[in-house]
């Protein structure tokens, strides 16, 4: 159930990448889209918080959790992406961005899994998770068959590997902020940390100075920032199930698949490419494979030895 929802989600930032790229381009400035996505995302969330007793009580849990400083940077993950993506695509292409971008990811969800950094706990490295790691990248390999190659600097492809490792940061942190209190504080963490970066770049490469943007009338153009908020929730939902690394595969695998409807929907559109669809498939078959070795030691961990309180007239006793 965990890896559908983040598949769906992972159809959503399909969704979301596509508006927010047009609204950059529409506005003048690449990080425009990535301005008007933090805002709208933080205003929801902030509405969420005045409205829902509950979200004001998991920030309150928050202040008792007493969580490290570096837990609450997972938003710095989200801005990094987004931004990175404003810049590189149009010299390397999506297709070497969106390559390197998984490499990144799957290379971080294996580190971050193995640390026990998200709150599923130590996930060794394992054949299966390895192999997973290997397919998904293959796949996305052959998704992007046929795609025009830009530039090829190996600066810039570094900079789109952090990018996955910074998305696979983001996963985790954010989920165990989540873990210590609630989803709605991961969520009010995540964009209260992503949304200042995202205006000081903005700012520094004078998109927030000069004559006015224009902007469109389009209302879709504007729906990044709640796609943001669904895709960052769904993320709760998984990491805690399955871990980051096949989080993250199967955000990548509804990504494909978010991609081809919409090539095959938009007016314009290339169509249904099959290269496309095999990648989506393939990647859902890495995600899956990635969680056969952590089945099997679930299943061949001993039962657990619970102390049994003291009755009258027993003595007290362990059991399994």
């Amino acid at each position: 159930m965990a890896l559908s929802v983040v598949t769906l989600a992972g159809v959503a930032s399909a969704a979301q990448g596509t508006v927010n790229a047009e609204l950059g381009e529409r506005a003048g400035n690449a990080t425009l889209g990535a301005v008007v996505n933090n805002l709208g995302g933080a205003l929801l969330v902030g509405l969420g918080v005045l409205a829902l007793p509950s979200a004001r009580t998991g920030l309150v849990a928050l202040r008792r959790a007493r969580l490290p400083w570096w837990a609450y940077l997972g938003g710095f993950g989200g801005a990094a992406i987004v931004l990175l993506s404003a810049y590189i695509v149009p010299v390397l292409g999506v297709a070497v961005f969106t390559i390197a971008q998984v490499a990144g990811g799957s290379l971080g969800g294996l580190a971050v899994d193995r640390a026990g950094l998200a709150p599923v706990g130590r996930l060794a490295l394992t054949r299966g998770r390895v192999a997973g790691a290997l397919l998904g990248v293959a796949a996305v390999t052959l998704a992007q068959l046929g795609q025009p190659v830009g530039d090829l600097a190996l600066g810039l492809v570094l900079l789109a590997v952090a990018g996955g490792l910074a998305v696979a940061l983001q996963s985790a942190l954010n989920a165990r902020v989540s873990a210590a209190s609630s989803a709605a504080a991961g969520m009010v963490v995540n964009f209260a940390t992503a949304t200042p970066v995202v205006l000081l770049v903005a700012a520094l490469a004078g998109a927030l100075a000069g004559p006015g943007p224009t902007w469109p009338d389009d209302w879709y153009l504007y729906t990044g920032g709640l796609l943001g908020v669904a895709i960052v929730a769904a993320l709760l939902v998984g990491v805690p199930a399955v871990g980051v690394l096949r989080t993250g595969l199967a955000l990548v695998a509804g990504q494909l698949g978010g991609a081809l409807l919409l090539d095959a929907l938009l007016p314009g559109g290339p169509g249904l490419r099959l290269p496309v669809l095999a990648g989506a498939l393939l990647t859902l078959l890495a995600a899956l494979i990635a969680g056969r070795g952590q089945a099997r030691r679930k299943a061949a961990a001993p039962p657990e030895r619970v102390a049994v309180p003291e009755q009258p007239g027993t003595g007290g006793r362990l059991v399994g």
